[in-house]
Formats: C-alpha cells, sequence, structure tokens
C-alpha cells in the first residue's frame, strides 16, 4: 500500500483532521495508496503560505524564476519512469503513454522558463512631447490551479509553469482519482529548490476544497480543467470575489472528411484521436462526418484499424489502451451506446467488455464504432468521454458545418482534404478555439489553446498562457 502526503508550506503532512482519499488501480478495481483528505482548515493554510510566499518570488527577476523552473524540468526528467508508473497505476493509461505525459510536463516548465523571460511591455507615445505611456505587466498574486485525472500532470504543469513564470505562487487542488502521480511531480519542483510555500498541492474533495480557494480574497486567479458543469459552478462561486478566471471546458469534437483527403492518413488520425487513453481526452473525436462518396470505405478501414488496438493493464504487457479510469466513465459509454442503437445506429465495431478472464476485475472497455448516427442521439450531442465515436455521412460542406457546429461546444474540430481553399473555408466556419487539418493533434505547447462557447474561456499554451497570470498596467509619465 503506497501512502503519500501533501504540500503546504514546503512540508509534506497529513491533513488536520488525518482524513484519507482512497486511491484505485483502474485495472483491477482495487485500492492500492491512500493520500491525505484536506478540509477548510488545510486549504487556508496553503492560501496563507502561498501569500506569505509570494511578495519574495514575484521580486525575483523572470530569469532567476526561470532557473527554477529550468532545473525542476531536469529533476521531472531523472524521476521520468518512476512517475509514469504511478501514473499508470492511477489513472490506466499504458506506461508508454503516461512516460510520454511525463515528459511533456518536464517540457512545459522548461517552455515557460523561457517565455517567462519574454514578458515585454510597450511604450506608446503621447500627444505631448514630454510624455509618454509605458505598459507594464505584474503578477496578479495567488492563483489556485484546479486540474483534472484524465492528463495528471500534463494539465497541472500548463498551470504551474504559467504561475511561476509570471511569478505568482500556487495552490493546486490535485484529482481525487489521480493524486499520486502529479504529487510526484510536484516533489520534482520543490527538489529543484523552489522556496517553501511557492508551490502548495492539497488532496482532497473538490466541493469541499473549491468554495474555499473561492472565497478566499487572497487568491485572484483561479485556472480550472474540467466539465462544463463544473466550470459554471467555478464560475459563479468567483463572483463574489471578482478572481480572474480561465476555463478550459467540455467538448464534443467533429472531425470532417473531406472526399479529396488522404483516407488511410485520416483513418489513423481517426483511430488516434477517438481511442486514445480511451477517449477520456477534451479533445478527443466524438463525431465523424464524412463525404458519402467515401463513407463505406472510410467505416471499413476504420473498423479494420480500431480492431487492431490490444487492451491491457499497462504496466505489466505492451497495449494500446488500458482501462478506463472511473465506473462512472464506463456507465456513461454504455448509455450513449444503447440510447443510439434505440434511435437507430448500428454498432459497427465494439459496444462491450472485452473477453478474457483478465478483464474480469477492471474498468475495461472495447473501443467502439457507431455508424448511421444522427443528431438526436446523446453520442452526438454530449461529451461522452469514453471509448466510442459515432460516424455519418454528409452531401455536401455546407451540411458538414451545420452539423460541426451543431453543438454547444467549441473546443477544437479536426478536418482532412487536400484542398487548400475547402481548409481554409472550413477552419474559419467551423466554430471552435482550435482547429488542426490533417492532423489530429490540435493543441501545441507555444499556440495558445482555448475554448469557445460552452468550452469556456481564457488560454493555456503559448505567451497566452502566461498572461493569463499577469495584471496590465499603464504608467504615464512626464518628463520634466
Amino acid at each position: 500500500m503506497i501512502k503519500e502526503l501533501m504540500l503546504i508550506n514546503g512540508e509534506w503532512v497529513e491533513a488536520e483532521s488525518n482524513d484519507k482519499i482512497e486511491v484505485i488501480n483502474p485495472a483491477y478495481g482495487k485500492v492500492f495508496a491512500i493520500v491525505p483528505k484536506a478540509h477548510k482548515e488545510d486549504a487556508e493554510k496553503a492560501i496563507n503560505a502561498a501569500n506569505k510566499a509570494f511578495e519574495k518570488w514575484s521580486s525575483l527577476s523572470p530569469f532567476k524564476r526561470g532557473a527554477y523552473l529550468r532545473k525542476a524540468s531536469e529533476v521531472v526528467f531523472k524521476n521520468l519512469d518512476e512517475i509514469a508508473k504511478l501514473m499508470t497505476q492511477e489513472q490506466g493509461k499504458p506506461f508508454k503513454e503516461a512516460v510520454g505525459e511525463v515528459e511533456k510536463g518536464a517540457k512545459i516548465l522548461k517552455y515557460y522558463a523561457e517565455e517567462g523571460e519574454r514578458i515585454y511591455g510597450r511604450i506608446i507615445a503621447n500627444e505631448e512631447e514630454d510624455i509618454e505611456s509605458r505598459v507594464i505587466y505584474q503578477p496578479i498574486g495567488v492563483a489556485a490551479a484546479i486540474s483534472p485525472w484524465n492528463y495528471p500532470i500534463e494539465l497541472l504543469a500548463w498551470k504551474i509553469g504559467g504561475a511561476l513564470a509570471s511569478g505568482c505562487t500556487v495552490v493546486a487542488k490535485l484529482p481525487s482519482e489521480t493524486p499520486l502521480s502529479p504529487l510526484a511531480f510536484i516533489r520534482c519542483v520543490q527538489e529543484a529548490g523552489v522556496p517553501a510555500g511557492v508551490v502548495n498541492a492539497l488532496t482532497g474533495s473538490g466541493s469541499e476544497i473549491g468554495p474555499v480557494l473561492f472565497n478566499s480574497k487572497i487568491v485572484k486567479k483561479v485556472a480550472f480543467t474540467g466539465s462544463t458543469e463544473t466550470g459554471k459552478v467555478v464560475l459563479s462561486g468567483c463572483v463574489d470575489t471578482l478572481k480572474k478566471v480561465s476555463l478550459e471546458l467540455g467538448g464534443s469534437l467533429p472531425m470532417v472528411v473531406c472526399k479529396d483527403c488522404n483516407l488511410d492518413v485520416a483513418v489513423a488520425g481517426a483511430v488516434r484521436r477517438s481511442f486514445r487513453n480511451m477517449g477520456q481526452i477534451c479533445i478527443a473525436i466524438n463525431r465523424i462526418y464524412v463525404d458519402e462518396l467515401v463513407y463505406e470505405d472510410f467505416l471499413k478501414k476504420f473498423v479494420e484499424q480500431t480492431k487492431k488496438l490490444t487492451i491491457g493493464d499497462g504496466l505489466k504487457e505492451d497495449c494500446d489502451l488500458g482501462p478506463m479510469c472511473t465506473i462512472g466513465g464506463i456507465e456513461t459509454t454504455k448509455k450513449h451506446i444503447e440510447d443510439a442503437v434505440s434511435k437507430g445506429a448500428k454498432i459497427a465495431f465494439g459496444g462491450k467488455k472485452p473477453a478474457g478472464e483478465k478483464y474480469n476485475e477492471g474498468y475495461f472497455f472495447e473501443p467502439t464504432i457507431l455508424r448511421d448516427v444522427n443528431h438526436n442521439m446523446l453520442v452526438m450531442q454530449e461529451e461522452t468521454f469514453g471509448p466510442v465515436v459515432g460516424v455519418m455521412p454528409f452531401k455536401t460542406i455546407e451540411e458538414a458545418i451545420k452539423l460541426a457546429n451543431d453543438t454547444v461546444y467549441g473546443l477544437a474540430a479536426i478536418i482532412f482534404t487536400e484542398n487548400l481553399s475547402l481548409a481554409n473555408y472550413l477552419s474559419k466556419k467551423i466554430q471552435a478555439g482550435n482547429v488542426a487539418i490533417n492532423n489530429v493533434d490540435a493543441g501545441v505547447i507555444n499556440a495558445p489553446y482555448g475554448g469557445w462557447k460552452d468550452s469556456g474561456f481564457g488560454h493555456e499554451h503559448g505567451p497566452e498562457g502566461l498572461y493569463e497570470y499577469l495584471l496590465i498596467k499603464h504608467v504615464r509619465v512626464r518628463y520634466l
């Protein structure tokens, strides 16, 4: 049994109440670790520690803060396998996928170490000859970072990297389902020498810790990644204290497959982005619209390639997919499949728990392709957050655009076409904050990443992700 502590003011501690949270290995459905369950008093200690550390940390030059982040990146790389092993055990993704995520986390810290050195203001001419205006940027203060379980390190690194590089201090609320790997990641930041209180990490109930963070007058910024429903609760909770808030919320990602595209490349992308991490990604493909002239060919190839995916315990075998993280995720997946079939869709592949003794105890489910779907089905309207995707044909490009935009979400979209003009047209007409053309990776660390509509607002990644933690100040100077 693994026993872990949480970080407050530079010390690894239990909760004041000594309460615990059990962590389940989804490959077997069994508890394998415990962590502290923080309550209000623990959250307040973390907030006060971050507040105390802010003045000194924010006074450091961006170059000195960057040196800490570079060192932290190096420490993460040294502990790569150990952290990835914890992630596979608690989250379910195969070890090789977990290693890749930890590597990304290390690279994100390094990226923001460098981006923090490029916080540029500007000088603006005034009408009077002896007056000029300066625009400068200053750190906002204590930031609360609330990250989800599906990518427990990468999405935390987005927030910690941007906040620390800007000069903010952090109170991180870690996901209860997957607290171990982010705690190990934060331990690397501490081992890099980051001063006590600059980063604090809490494990506990979001419904209890969240309001403490939202109601605190000390906390000036909240960065949240999670569902749209919870995001609305976060936003409403921050109204009284008028905090700066950034929300990266749910998605129902459309993929548009045009008749002129490279079909093999499109299929490979569909397999990867529909089922990677068991579809538990905010930019997983939920809906695929295929030109009717290549619809059957696409489906045939899509099923053939999906059948090749292997499922297992990613810590014990080399596999493509692991278990889902939670039982609730399986129930939602089943619900969406049953709803679609009852309304006329057909299961082209999958739709059930995989056969075999090794799958009996864990939260395993087959990657599932639904064909001949329509927009009356839940799978085409809601975010499944599981390994199921709906596929339907379209007749015209305008119909494809209408279908792609027929959602409350607007996080990302994917387009496959060899026609440059068509690609440009679709990228402008589809209502999403991120559009990938002839690839399925809509996010990259040095470009802004954020959603439209009910997928949230604000940005992570790129300089935009850094400026979320900064305040703008105008200084008007007259030279005597």
